[in-house]
């Protein structure tokens, strides 16, 4: 007599080949939708919420910045609004993480993502961002704590070099801890400005697809999920141009990518959504596209129907683009859904994890 199917399985031997072991598989089944794409939501940016707070209270009369306690409840209404209509939400350690948990706003069933650098950067001998760790955090407490995922992010340059291997050694170590502790990491790169330049002059437009399509190619291997900029500029790059610049990121990314906002207006976020699903992006892991209007907003009422209506809306949309036209996680692995369906480990596996 004999149990199940009794079909040929895959040994999970061949998933931990490709840096799929248990702690990163669970990861990404917690961070993903049902079919393997992702809609994650960014609540983990710091500056941009004080900043943003900090103009809607001088519009009420207050010549102030928000205290820490207000920042932490900004973010966890958002995260009450808007979490159970994404796969996964990002928060960072320092307003968002223990209050998030331990009041109930990122739901049992949403996956949590950890941001792990600080957005106060270093800055090099010439001027150029060097990536650092939040101080008194780590990729060890997020372990502890039960994260799903950490996120890293590291402003990158290829042609500047000192930043860039400083930037490249400090996401080496990062991705190595990650493995030894088995944390699934989600890897962000940006591009930054040089010489004095802005983000909207033409010299920093002119190469940023290049930017980011060779940090990808540079950057990819050392993660799991791989957080891409848009490559061009739309309106000032033909559809054409821009099209074959995703596939060329594509192309370079050696793991499953997934499109950030930036921070632009819903709009151009949704088209630019559209074209990198469609060149194989696998989801999104989008920001302040969706709620930045939340400050604008005159008061609480005000605020809770713009998350209930017009935020929840946009991820709406979004989420049904990436579940209907998502390349699936798995896929950029080289497996399918009946692959990861038939995996078994031998017995004895447990004497063995975490193994190499």
């Amino acid at each position: 007599m004999t149990f199940g199917d009794g079909s040929k399985k895959l040994g999970a031997f061949v998933l931990a080949a490709k840096g799929l072991t248990p702690g990163k598989l669970r990861g990404l089944q917690r961070i993903s939708n049902p079919n393997g794409t992702l809609t994650m939501l960014a609540l983990d940016q710091n500056n941009s919420v004080i900043d943003m707070g900090g103009k809607a209270l001088r519009r009420a009369g207050e010549d102030r910045e928000p205290t820490y306690e207000e920042v932490v409840e900004a973010k966890l209404d958002l995260m009450r609004g808007l979490a159970t209509a994404a796969s996964g939400v990002l928060i960072d350690p320092y307003y968002g993480a223990w209050s998030a948990v331990a009041s109930g706003a990122i739901p049992p069933h949403t996956g949590l993502l950890l941001r792990l650098e600080r957005t106060k950067y270093e800055m090099s001998a010439k001027g150029a961002p060097l990536a650092t760790i939040e101080p008194g955090w780590g990729v060890e407490k997020a372990k502890k704590m039960g994260a799903d995922a950490i996120k890293f992010l590291a402003q990158f340059e290829p042609t500047e070099t000192e930043s860039a291997d400083a930037n490249l050694a400090i996401v080496e170590r990062v991705y190595e801890e990650c493995k030894k502790h088995d944390l699934l990491l989600l890897l962000e790169a940006v591009a930054f400005p040089i010489g004095g330049e802005t983000k909207k002059d033409a010299s920093f437009l002119d190469r940023k697809a290049e930017t980011v399509i060779e940090s990808a190619r540079i950057l990819s291997r050392f993660c799991d999920v791989y957080k891409a900029e848009f490559p061009g500029t739309l309106d000032r790059e033909s559809d054409q141009q821009l099209e074959d610049n995703l596939q060329a990121l594509d192309a370079v990314s050696e793991r499953p990518w997934v499109l950030l906002s930036a921070g632009v207006d819903y709009d151009q976020y949704l088209d630019q959504v559209q074209m990198a699903l469609r060149a194989g992006a696998s989801g999104v892991l989008g920001g302040r596209a969706f709620w930045k209007e939340y400050f604008d907003q005159d008061d609480a009422p005000a605020r809770a129907s713009f998350l209930s209506d017009v935020a929840r809306k946009r991820i709406a949309e979004v989420d049904a683009l990436v579940r209907e036209e998502g390349s699936p996680w798995f896929a950029r692995y080289g497996f399918t859904r009946e692959d990861l369906d038939s995996v078994r480990a031998v017995e004895g596996w447990h004497f063995r994890y975490p193994g190499a």
